[in-house]
């Protein structure tokens, strides 16, 4: 199982950045995806998740209206939109194949900061 996101980078707050998440060694389109996240300091966050077909998702509170979560099978890709990007958004970015964050990939930085 090979996950490797990217996108992150360093935005001002009310800013966007749309991470992606390339999955290999696994058959992708047969597993829900997660998006999950690690601030500063703290203990992983789930902050969404996407179904099999990608007609369903569900948000964290501290996400949902401002982050979407989409899925190309075809690609074997995992996205996250990000909007409005706060400052308690600055994490480490991870997708997963479980909403515990298992079995995730390396990662990718997110700085939200003016």
């Amino acid at each position: 199982v090979q996950l490797v996101e990217s996108g992150g980078g360093l935005v001002q707050p009310g800013g966007s950045l749309r991470l992606s998440c390339a999955a290999s060694g696994f058959t992708f389109s047969s597993y829900y995806m997660y998006w999950v996240r690690q601030a500063p300091g703290k203990g992983l966050e789930w902050v969404s998740w996407i179904n099999i077909g990608g007609s369903a998702s569900y948000y964290a509170d501290s996400v949902k209206g401002r982050f979407t979560i989409s899925r190309d099978n075809a690609k074997n890709t995992l996205y996250l939109q990000m909007n409005s990007l706060k400052p308690e958004d600055t994490a480490i970015y991870y997708c997963a194949r479980d909403p515990q964050g298992l079995v995730r990939g390396q990662g990718t930085q997110v700085t939200v900061s003016s």
